[in-house]
């Protein structure tokens, strides 16, 4: 296809990490995505997810991580962010920029704190600086659903606070349907990934992060609330903002120049 796909995996202790490449740039930048790489890793799917990235493949080159595939009980957020730098690190990524949406940015401010020489700059996307009451709320909500094994319901419900009101309004049928599609064999990585956003808190280390932040949120987020881009924006000193009007926590797959943004940010 001309972008240098790859769709690769990494040994890390007992188990292995899945990850997509593609492009050919020499700037490197590292997506980390949010809660569904619990349902379903990137494994095979690079020339899916290729898309919204080919504008940049030849001045970037773009790798997206899934979590690690065993992950123990009371496996953290700071632990992913370690065990994120041990794997780009093994492929020889000794810098990059970073970008992480949802849960994957919460992954994204533990590696920035916890290892500030590896991120050139910082995007966080549609998430949060700690699980408060509306995190909470949702994730023990879809906990309880995987308990009942309801992945309809998980499905409809993640969707209803993820996108806008008009994406709703064209694609609510199909929710019912794609769920019968994506329901997993075991709700364990899902439910440490989830367990993990349950304990997850870095609001008053927010000020140790010093390398330059984008911070994009969607106006009326359902799934982190509204507040947590304030708090992110207040606490990271000299951190830059956009805010997608008329869209919520699925901004970064409804507006049509998210990605502009981010790349935007990098290259100034």
């Amino acid at each position: 296809m001309g972008f240098n796909i790859k769709n690769g995996c990494v040994n890390i202790d007992d188990t292995d990490m899945y990850y997509v490449s593609f492009g050919t740039g020499k700037k490197k930048i590292v997506m980390l995505p949010g809660l569904s790489d619990g349902l379903t890793t990137v494994k095979g799917k690079g020339r899916f997810i290729v898309s919204p990235y080919k504008k940049y493949l030849s001045d970037y080159t773009v790798y997206m991580f899934s979590r690690k595939n065993k992950m123990p009980v009371g496996y953290s957020i700071s632990d992913m962010a370690d065990d994120q730098v041990r794997v780009m690190k093994k492929l020889g990524i000794e810098k990059a920029f970073l970008c992480g949406v949802s849960q994957g940015g919460m992954i994204a401010q533990c590696l920035v704190l916890n290892h500030p020489e590896v991120v050139e700059k910082l995007v966080l996307a549609v998430t949060a600086p700690a699980a408060n009451d509306i995190v909470q709320d949702n994730v023990l909500g879809w906990l309880e659903m995987t308990a009942r094994d309801d992945h309809v319901r998980l499905m409809v419900d993640t969707a209803e606070k993820m996108y806008s009101e008009k994406y709703l309004a064209k694609n609510r049928k199909l929710f019912p349907i794609m769920a019968r599609f994506t329901k997993p064999s075991s709700y364990e990585r899902f439910d440490r990934n989830a367990k993990a956003i349950l304990e997850f808190d870095v609001r008053d280390r927010l000020s140790e992060i010093s390398v330059p932040t984008l911070i994009i949120a969607g106006e009326d987020d359902k799934t982190v609330g509204n507040d947590a881009v304030k708090e992110l924006k207040a606490g990271i000193s000299g951190s830059e903002q956009y805010i997608f009007a008329g869209l919520g926590h699925g901004a970064f797959e409804e507006a049509k120049d998210f990605y502009d943004k981010i790349f935007a940010f990098c290259d100034k």
